[in-house]
């Protein structure tokens, strides 16, 4: 009763990630009928292409040891050797295209299914299979009731079919038993062809209806909750909380960072206290001037604070600050279309610096 209630719960298709943990772990959509198809299919090729050739050539081999026993030389333990050499090759001759035929037909009938997966996990022993419980639910469950109304459904079908064959081909057996022995071969050989086809045709019916069937059980098994999804997508994703709090984490490292790198600035621009952006300028070194931090309000004050700490001018430009904030990141060069309203800047600065050994604040604009 429960499992029918969680099952009715799951109302929600599986997720690519679910489907595909259940893939690799060998939980596939398989049809049982589709193996016993392709062997009818090997069974049916044999009859009509091995069966009828490779008979004739045993028979016709064993004749002549039937017909002439004496003609056998059997002198020696060589000649019984020979002997069964030669008897033993025709038959491996009659026998092994039976057995390659067969071996295909069997692998071919999983591996048209699904790609061939190795997977450890069926294969490893499980205790619950040994449950009465369990194997009482799963013979007398609704997968038994199911299994046993496909059984039933095949059995009735292809008995229908067999009596329709047989019904038709009875004069023919009839008139065998008078008929020269010799070719009651080909009269059974003849009847189990036309048998074995129309079986097999009665099966691709059952098989394509079974494969049908197949996937949408499968399907439906790995069905989920809506608390499932949503777990996964946590896992897949990322709790919310987490990840919010990883930003967080991250947007800390880099305004530590920021502030460990304002004292080595040659100024810093401000909005007056909305915005600041710390640039370091060098000639020695090289390129334009380099953003090494910037902020707005607790964090521009912060910054401000620290180039006043180390005597480092601090220009108030609310214009070219606005305008530079939003285009300029951190630990890169300013943009081209800065170049001289920031050149300007240094220059005033420098001049000042000439002019005055003191600490720079200056109202600029």
């Amino acid at each position: 009763m429960s499992d029918d209630t969680d099952q009715e719960s799951k109302t929600e298709e599986a997720t690519p990630k679910k489907t595909q943990d259940a893939i690799d772990k060998g939980n596939i959509p398989s049809s049982r009928e589709l193996p016993i198809l392709f062997s009818l299919g090997a069974m049916l090729i044999v009859l009509v292409w091995v069966i009828g050739n490779g008979t004739a050539r045993l028979v016709l081999m064993l004749r002549g040891f039937l017909d002439n026993p004496g003609g056998v030389r059997l002198d020696q333990g060589r000649d019984a050797v020979q002997l069964l050499h030669a008897v033993g090759l025709e038959i491996g001759r009659f026998l092994v295209p039976i057995i390659v035929v067969f071996t295909v037909a069997g692998l071919a009938g999983s591996m048209v299914q699904n790609a061939p997966n190795l997977v450890f996990d069926r294969i490893q022993p499980e205790l619950n299979r040994l449950s009465i419980r369990k194997g009482w639910e799963r013979t007398f469950g609704m997968q038994g009731a199911i299994e046993f109304a496909k059984a039933l459904f095949k059995f009735l079908g292809l008995a229908i079919v067999v009596w329709i064959i047989l019904k038709s081909e009875q004069f023919r057996v009839v008139n065998a038993m008078f008929s020269d022995p010799g070719t009651i071969v080909d009269n059974t050989v003849f009847v189990a062809i036309r048998l074995l086809s129309a079986v097999c045709i009665a099966t691709i019916l059952l098989v394509a209806a079974d494969l049908v069937w197949a996937r949408m059980q499968w399907r439906r098994n790995l069905r989920m909750t809506k608390q499932e999804v949503k777990d996964e997508h946590k896992q897949t994703e990322g709790d919310p909380l987490v990840k919010s709090r990883m930003r967080s984490l991250a947007r800390d490292r880099i305004r530590n960072r920021m502030m460990g790198n304002v004292p080595k600035a040659t100024l810093v621009l401000a909005n007056p206290t909305h915005y600041a952006i710390a640039l370091r300028y060098v000639y020695e070194e090289g390129g334009a001037p380099l953003v090494i931090a910037k902020g707005q309000d607790l964090i521009a004050l912060k910054i401000r604070e620290i180039a006043e700490e180390n005597n480092i001018p601090v220009i108030e430009d609310k214009l070219l600050t606005r305008a530079m904030y939003d285009k300029v990141d951190v630990d890169r060069m300013i943009p081209v279309d800065f170049y001289k309203a920031v050149a300007e800047v240094i220059y005033f600065i420098q001049q000042r610096e000439h002019n005055s050994k003191l600490p720079v604040v200056v109202n600029n604009r």
